[in-house]
């Protein structure tokens, strides 16, 4: 269960694209390694998982959500975030639902694996791999920002990374989404 270590390289390469103050909602947090960092930056922050031991790891980082999302509803039914954040998760199903849940203005960043991981690791089973472009497919609904479909090396792993944006109506210029983050 990931908990203490670090948040993905992923992750924190593209937090900065979330609106100072928003709401960050973590899907299957586990221990709260995101939670954290997302806290850390000074979010709100919503995690949900099916581990007991997931959720009480958590304790005191914010709104914790106990729920099989998979076998039950979606117990955020309605809500919006001005993050959603995914990773090493993969439930088809819920991948509109995770995308619905991204508010204007808000910002979706979701890493995990794909096809190709069964060469190196576990999961290996297709269920739990994305398919060439799947992740960006799910994400048609928002504006790419970054996307990624490849290998990664210590550990050996073959992933699927996206960061897509909700935007907002806009007159005049585009809006502009940083690929780097603005100097502290």
């Amino acid at each position: 269960m990931h908990g203490h270590e670090l948040a993905s390289e992923w992750v924190r390469r593209w937090s900065h694209l979330i609106t100072p103050g928003s709401t960050a909602l973590d899907v299957a947090c586990g221990a709260g390694r995101h939670l954290r960092w997302l806290r850390g930056l000074g979010h709100a922050v919503v995690g949900v998982d099916r581990s007991v031991e997931a959720v009480a790891a958590c304790e005191g980082l914010g709104e914790l959500l106990l729920a099989d999302i998979e076998a039950g509803p979606w117990p955020l039914a309605g809500r919006q975030f001005g993050a959603v954040v995914v990773t090493h998760y993969l439930w088809r199903p819920l991948l509109p639902v995770i995308v619905q849940s991204v508010a204007p203005g808000g910002v979706l960043i979701y890493e995990t694996f794909a096809q190709g991981n069964e060469t190196v690791g576990r999961p290996a089973r297709p269920e739990f791999l994305l398919q060439p472009g799947e992740l960006l497919a799910a994400c048609a609904p928002l504006r790419t920002v970054a996307y990624e479909d490849g290998f990664l090396q210590n550990p050996d792993r073959f992933v699927q990374r996206i960061t897509a944006v909700r935007e907002l109506p806009h007159a005049g210029s585009p809006p502009r989404h940083p690929l780097v983050p603005p100097p502290s």
